[in-house]
């Protein structure tokens, strides 16, 4: 059967200029390709409908003054290369297509509207999400439907995800689908992973935070990761930032089986020793030279086991992951500077300092009840003179001014969302509370950077703060 395309044609020394042209204004048709006729001109093909004979005329002066261009008719047009290769969507609709319209059921919208946009993939597994194949005929045509998809998209194994459990341990709600053993391998920036699928998660949207954690210069430092899961932060630390060694806190135990897997693919099981169950329970201290708290939304509960863990003679830096609400009433609520001796801000101070070891508060010579170092009441009401809201440095990007009161120090620079700067100075005021508590002495804490990892919904976003704490000097 013979085809035929409407074409614009132009001398050779002006095609690359019409090309641009008409493809930027939507009439090259680039179903097919552009052909160079006998002459040595090139024949572009093009949407007739999106030009007429006037438009033709003007197109000269438009596009390249003194050129020519006329209309053609190609005879069996060649197709574009973009054209031959079918998009894994494309081949997905028309195997499912085929499927259920052998099932005697007529393709409709809502079948295509059903079928998935985005998945992930884990070598020859295809995770989908879990609002792909809704429709009740899926449900009829299994286990086919599933062969058909793992055609379509080129893998063995098909999993579908659900919301994450409450269980704890974060268990994703995760049914293989298609195969039988749930285990993938995955390598994200050199690091090679594996884990089941239905019992561990694995956020390929940290990678920008995986990405940075490899580029710090942690040589020689001992480092705790106080919510390891399967590895995400625990093995850029040992493999990209050179830690000397890492102390992995994980309490599920299909993760724990997981890391000991990772840590063996990568070689470095020498330099980690896994710590299982609950992390407030370690009877671990005055060892870190840092701490990642990877846990969110909050990774709260682990402030106070984080300032135990920090080496007392010289502190360290916290990486404290949080999800930041950023609806502007939820600002008050983070930090009101007239209220931090009372109301929730203490009642939550109280609830950190208590959940420090009784064991290290007596050794500290503390009593039995929380009370606040004369110091620390003095900053805050010193602070009260003073907001940082109102101080924070508004001029260019690349200028930088340290601000410091009392021993907590705030870097004035432009930040996106003001919230996520008033949550910082929040946790360094909370931070070195109960780091004074612990220590009986001075501690100064100062916000190295603010990190945005990713956002979750519209006013939710992933950050992560990085807080250098140390003792202040006695002198």
């Amino acid at each position: 059967m013979q085809t035929e395309a409407i074409a614009i044609v132009t001398p050779a020394q002006f095609a690359q200029q019409y090309r641009q042209y008409l493809e930027k204004n939507g009439i090259l048709d680039t179903v097919y390709r552009l052909q160079k006729q006998p002459d040595g001109s090139v024949a572009l093909p093009v949407h007739c409908n999106k030009l007429c004979q006037l438009h033709l005329l003007n197109l000269c002066d438009t596009v390249a003054p003194g050129s020519t261009c006329t209309f053609t008719e190609m005879k069996n047009p060649i197709l574009s290369k973009k054209s031959l290769v079918k998009s894994c969507h494309q081949r997905l609709q028309e195997e499912l297509y085929a499927l259920v319209k052998r099932s005697g059921v007529l393709w409709n919208d809502q079948l295509s509207h059903d079928l998935p946009q985005v998945w992930k993939r884990h070598g020859d597994m295809i995770v989908l999400n879990e609002n792909a194949f809704q429709a009740k005929i899926w449900k009829t045509l299994e286990p086919e439907v599933w062969q058909a998809v793992a055609d379509a998209l080129g893998v063995k194994r098909i999993a579908k995800t659900g919301r994450v459990s409450a269980d704890g341990f974060r268990t994703p709600r995760v049914t293989l689908l298609l195969g039988d053993d749930a285990w993938v391998h995955h390598i994200d920036n050199g690091i090679r992973y594996t884990f089941d699928v239905t019992k561990c998660m694995f956020s390929s949207g940290n990678i920008t935070e995986k990405l940075r954690v490899s580029s710090f210069d942690c040589t020689g430092e001992v480092v705790v990761d106080l919510y390891a899961g399967i590895g995400y932060f625990t093995l850029p630390f040992l493999m990209h930032a050179g830690a000397a060694f890492v102390h992995a806190c994980e309490w599920n135990p299909h993760a724990i089986a997981a890391l000991l897997k990772n840590l063996e693919l990568n070689k470095v099981s020498d330099r980690c020793k896994i710590h299982k169950g609950d992390n407030r329970q370690l009877p671990l201290n005055n060892l870190a030279d840092r701490v990642n708290l990877g846990l969110i939304p909050s990774s709260e509960e682990g402030w106070p086991v984080a300032c135990q863990l920090l080496k007392e003679d010289r502190g360290g830096i916290l990486h404290i992951h949080h999800n930041i609400s950023l609806y502007p009433e939820t600002r008050d609520a983070l930090f009101n500077r007239k209220n931090v001796d009372a109301g929730p801000y203490k009642e939550q101070q109280q609830s950190l300092t208590a959940m420090l070891p009784a064991s290290l508060t007596e050794r500290a010579g503390s009593s039995s009840e929380t009370t606040t170092p004369a110091f620390t009441r003095a900053f805050k009401r010193g602070a009260t003179e003073e907001s940082i809201l109102n101080s924070r440095w508004k001029g260019p990007i690349n200028r930088s001014q340290v601000g410091t009161n009392s021993g907590t120090c705030f870097k004035k620079r432009i930040f996106t969302h003001l919230e996520c700067q008033v949550w910082a100075e929040s946790v360094a005021l909370r931070i070195r509370n109960v780091l004074e508590t612990l220590h009986k002495r001075p501690w100064w804490t100062n916000i190295l950077h603010i990190e945005h990892v990713k956002s979750y919904a519209p006013h939710i976003d992933h950050i992560v703060l990085d807080l250098e704490c140390k003792p202040c000097d006695d002198n």
